[in-house]
């Protein structure tokens, strides 16, 4: 055996396979390899041997191999891994992890060591990775060998062969695996020691593969179903009191801070109504409604989105945003929910719908909701009174738990300028009563305000009552105060700092007046947006012009000065004119020499002109 194996290693670069599944012809086929392929070759395992469960692996006592086969092996350390995994070969696997390389390192296929050991029942391996730091809820990224063929831009036979010397020969190849934890795959194998030994070690039996499916649905074995059973309740009475600790630990409030400037009335509307959700003090029957009133670019968009990070992590699902400048028209509501059977595309699915039977617990953000047609507001009042909504092809999509998100522009210059006047006028009494400023920041919209201003203008545009009657939460925005703008600059300014530090290893720093006079560009109409272009032109169109102008090079250090107008008499002059920005060189010494970039726009610096 030995010998033939040699000599098809040296001389045979086609062969022929013929392969019976349950005595009956499989495939014949012929294996070309290119000649950066036959220096090194792959022993092909022989066809399955054993029947596992739920049609995911295939039975084949009778798989009958007319000939040896051998294929093109990888040197990597994943692949090496994998099959010390697969063949439990302790010693060698162990060898490979004092050398330091990552337990957690995919194979180019999609899928761990950890995975292998476990589809193979090798518990030794699996005990000496997960003790090595290995994942137990990584996730399989291998679908089919067709699709992932694809994919990875390979032959199909190379990616069956791989997938059968580097993890198992007994999978059916045109299963799907996707979204395959350890745990799966333990089930899959009948291994009771390594289904324990998984879920001791913390793997999660309530994650489910692409399909939907949990690890215990693919059980046979009474006993692993009955472990499992056990495990999932304690594991879900577990999970909980880890949330709730770090919920108390860490509330909503402060993580939405850490990332929204300002609008501290509309953070504690929202983590209030969020934590009626969580605690379980809510309406079963309805779904959460917000509505987001306030100008452009301050903080509406952002905060719908923080709230789903924070309750559905990095899934990306779990957040669904719509724009409805794109729902104007009244056709247009089959792109949400489909088009009924007999039109085009109606087999696609709407926009909407298809989303929702993915994640029904998703937050949906309706992003001004003001320009939508009236047609596709009718669609949405079945969606916020009984959270279920019916497609195209009259399928119920049920979303009771989901939570949506209405943003709006609408009455945005009457909240804007009754928001400044309140400041105002807390501004003028603080200075009366000789108290700090800081309680000009605190304003709330009077009840008065809202019913006798903001409520005709929402009657008026959306003219119904029962819509706006089924809104939880109308939550209003209110324009940035002076700290809450140097707030938003300082972490622009930031950004930018840490571009230059990655980018072009360049360290910048500023003045504490650089921030004062960047916030003067804010537009009370343009929220945060504003401050951002007002950073892009006064500050990094210099930073473009002088790298250009090669005044600046990688790995110098910046400096951002503030350089105030002078009158004829020298002196400081800054009613007349606007104070500019200085771009300044740190050289040795901490001696800071100013860097002449000149109007960078004028013509007789375009040299092409």
């Amino acid at each position: 055996m030995a010998a033939s194996v040699r000599l098809l290693r040296a001389k045979l670069s086609r062969l022929s396979l013929l392969y019976f599944h349950k005595s009956r012809p499989f495939i014949t086929a012929i294996l070309r390899f290119s000649s950066s392929n036959c220096s090194r070759w792959r022993r092909l395992c022989l066809p399955p041997r054993k029947s596992l469960h739920w049609g995911v692996a295939v039975g084949s006592t009778a798989g009958l191999l007319c000939g040896s086969v051998a294929f093109c092996a990888s040197s990597g350390f994943v692949e090496r891994m994998c099959r010390c995994a697969k063949h439990n070969d302790t010693i060698e696997l162990q060898r490979l992890i004092k050398q330091g390389y990552d337990v957690n390192e995919k194979h180019p296929l999609g899928w761990t060591p950890l995975h292998t050991a476990a589809v193979n029942g090798s518990e030794r391996s699996l005990a000496l990775l997960m003790e090595a730091g290995a994942d137990v809820n990584a996730k399989d990224e291998f679908s089919t060998a067709f699709r992932t063929a694809q994919k990875k831009h390979m032959g199909s036979f190379d990616v069956i062969f791989m997938r059968d010397d580097d993890f198992s020969d007994r999978l059916h190849r045109s299963a799907n695996f996707t979204g395959f934890t350890p745990l799966h795959y333990a089930v899959l194998a009948d291994s009771l020691e390594c289904v324990r030994l998984l879920v001791n070690a913390g793997a999660d039996p309530t994650l489910k593969d692409s399909s939907g499916y949990q690890a215990i649905e693919y059980a046979g074995s009474i006993f692993i179903k009955d472990l499992l059973k056990e495990k999932m309740e304690t594991y879900a009475k577990d999970k909980e009191k880890r949330e709730m600790e770090e919920r108390r630990r860490y509330p909503l409030e402060m993580r939405l801070r850490e990332n929204i400037v300002g609008q501290e009335r509309a953070i504690l509307t929202v983590a209030a109504s969020i934590r009626r959700r969580e605690n379980g003090w809510y309406d079963e029957e309805h779904p959460l409604v917000f509505l987001f009133l306030g100008s452009s670019g301050i903080g509406k968009t952002e905060l719908a989105k923080q709230v789903a990070r924070y309750l559905h992590k990095d899934n990306k699902k779990g957040f669904i945003r719509l724009d409805m400048s794109e729902y104007q028209e009244k056709h247009e509501v089959a792109k949400m929910i489909g088009a009924p059977p007999g039109y085009i595309g109606h087999d696609q699915g709407g926009q909407l719908t298809k989303k929702l039977k993915e994640c029904p617990n998703a937050v949906v953000l309706f992003d001004e909701v003001d320009k939508a047609h009236p047609d596709v507001l009718t669609v949405m009042l079945q969606l916020f009174d009984e959270g279920r909504l019916t497609d195209g092809q009259g399928k119920t999509i049920v979303c009771k738990d989901a939570i949506f998100v209405m943003t709006s522009n609408l009455a945005s210059e009457e909240i804007a300028n009754h928001a400044l006047d309140l400041r105002r006028e807390a501004q003028q009494a603080a200075e009366h009563r000789e108290e700090d400023g800081e309680i000009s920041e605190k304003v709330t919209i009077s009840r008065k305000f809202k019913e006798r201003v903001v409520q005709p203008i929402l009657k008026l545009h959306f003219r119904r009552d029962e819509f706006l009657g089924r809104i939880n939460e109308m939550v209003y925005f209110l324009p940035f105060s002076r700290s809450e703008l140097v707030s938003l600059v300082t972490r622009e300014l930031d950004f930018w700092s840490k571009m230059a530090l990655s980018r072009h290893a360049m360290h910048m720093t500023w003045d504490r007046e650089v921030l004062d006079v960047l916030a003067d560009g804010y537009d009370v109409h343009y929220g945060a947006r504003s401050i951002k272009h007002e950073v892009e032109r006064r500050v990094v169109n210099q930073l473009a012009a002088a790298h250009e102008r090669e005044l600046i090079s990688p790995g110098c250090a910046l400096h951002l000065t503030v350089d105030y107008p002078k009158d004829k008499a020298g002196r400081s002059s800054v009613e007349d004119v606007a104070p500019t920005i200085k771009l300044q060189l740190i050289k040795e010494g901490k001696k800071k020499v100013d860097i002449e970039v000149g109007n960078f726009f004028t013509p007789e610096d375009k040299l092409f002109f």
